[in-house]
């Protein structure tokens, strides 16, 4: 049997291989079984521009806020991000709606 490494997200001992891949069953975060692409996991913006934490970026796409009926409207800007692993890449506060967590998917650096 193969010794496979424990989840880099949760620390799960259950990983196992799909592909080239290994999953973890306890939070489903995938990675390179090789290992090779997490060292360079920069976090990039719509276009494909770096991010760093304290840049500013701009909302490419009107976002739905979750459990409210407010909405980010595009072009909103957005100052001093704050970049987090996860689903969500970006930390921040929008003027007028406060503290929220955006996919840099939607964002471009300004």
């Amino acid at each position: 049997m193969v010794d496979l490494p424990a989840c880099p997200n949760c620390s799960g001992a259950y990983a196992y291989e799909d592909g080239t891949m290994l999953v973890c069953p306890g939070c489903a975060h995938e990675w390179s079984a090789s290992g090779a692409g997490e060292a360079d996991a920069t976090i990039r913006d719509a276009n494909g521009t770096p991010l760093q934490d304290g840049d500013s970026v701009t909302v490419i796409k009107d976002l739905k806020v979750k459990g409210s009926s407010s909405v980010v409207k595009v072009g909103t800007k957005v100052k001093s991000i704050r970049l987090v692993g996860g689903d969500h890449d970006i930390d921040c506060k929008i003027d007028g709606i406060g503290a929220m967590k955006l996919k840099s998917q939607f964002v471009k650096k300004v």
